[in-house]
């Protein structure tokens, strides 16, 4: 038997027309803004949210602060085994891609790949096998290897010619700090980035990435009520512009002022030292409609069918490929 991993990358406009088409990832946070009665306007408002912090963020040569627009586009990646000179294809993983429009120059820059993450296989390990093993266990219990096959199967896409041909830099994925650990602030400042915070020890979703190939550093914003998780490979400092840093934070703040207004919305900024709760009262809703519930529900859902039609048919194969015993790949 023979197998070969390669990648294939489409791209699909997301403005205020998107609507999720029936391929989509069901979990996918930005389509489940795009669903309902008010899907369309639920997209204008996140975009103008974004477009508003963007310049906000980059104030230098804008007056009016509306010279630049964000432009944003999702990356579904797919996956194509060949088993015994076959090729069998299966859905591996969605992003975002960022472009920053300049109204002054009418330059386009490319921003950087990676907010809203989100994998059939992780959608797996977290909603599906994670509590199981718990189940089995009696208590919570992470299993040894939890995420090496994810892990394997996300830094391959990264050095895959795939990747290469359509992206100039490492992705760099922003989501929410952990309501599981305390952050404290430090006295380093990025012009950008912000202010730094760090934790005494890594939670499991750091750990999770670092099995990615991704280190982890946690940046509050000027302006920010929260600090942002950044996960990266090379140097998230001194390996981007400003204006690509730029892009990212104010795609996934806006996202995350929908997601979690307890924590990026709240009313009043983090300390010095900071416990994130999705229990905090004082914080301002925002007009988009975004249901958490069904996002936990969908995310079982979808894990169950990465199960059923991903690793029990090819988990063993994949297994020998990232050199893991067979069983742990599911």
């Amino acid at each position: 038997m023979t197998n070969e991993l390669t990648f294939r990358i489409s791209t699909t406009p997301f403005d205020e027309d998107y609507s999720p088409s029936a391929e989509s990832r069901a979990t996918t946070n930005f389509a489940n803004l795009a669903r309902g009665e008010d899907r369309q306007q639920n997209l204008r408002s996140v975009l103008t949210m974004i477009d508003r912090r963007c310049n906000d963020l980059a104030p230098w040569d804008n007056p009016n602060g509306d010279r630049y627009a964000v432009e944003l586009e999702i990356v579904s990646v797919d996956a194509a085994l060949a088993v015994d000179g076959e090729e069998r294809h299966f859905p591996l993983l969605e992003v975002l891609d960022v472009h920053i429009r300049d109204s002054h120059t009418g330059i386009r820059h490319h921003g950087i790949v990676g907010n809203n993450f989100s994998s059939y296989v992780r959608d797996y390990d977290f909603s599906v096998r994670l509590p199981a093993v718990t189940a089995d266990a009696g208590a919570f219990t992470v299993p040894d290897d939890f995420g090496a096959l994810h892990g394997a199967l996300f830094q391959a896409f990264l050095d895959s010619d795939a990747y290469r041909a359509r992206f100039e830099a490492p992705p760099v994925i922003c989501i929410s700090v952990s309501t599981s650990k305390t952050y404290r602030r430090t006295d380093n400042t990025h012009p950008v980035l912000g202010v730094e915070y760090l934790q005494s020890e890594y939670s499991l979703t750091d750990e999770y990435f670092s099995r990615m190939g991704l280190r982890v550093r946690y940046f509050m914003p000027a302006g920010s009520a929260a600090p942002l998780a950044f996960y990266f490979r090379g140097d998230l400092a001194n390996d981007y512009t400003n204006l690509q840093l730029i892009g990212t934070i104010s795609t996934m703040e806006s996202f995350q002022k929908i997601y979690r207004p307890e924590i990026y919305n709240a009313n009043a900024a983090a300390g010095s030292v900071y416990r994130p709760s999705l229990e905090h009262g004082d914080f301002s809703r925002t007009q988009v409609d975004y249901d958490r519930v069904e996002r936990a529900q969908l995310a079982i859902t979808q894990g169950t069918y990465a199960a059923e039609h991903f690793l029990a048919t090819y988990g063993d194969v994949l297994a020998r490929w990232a050199g893991l015993e067979p069983a742990l790949a599911r």
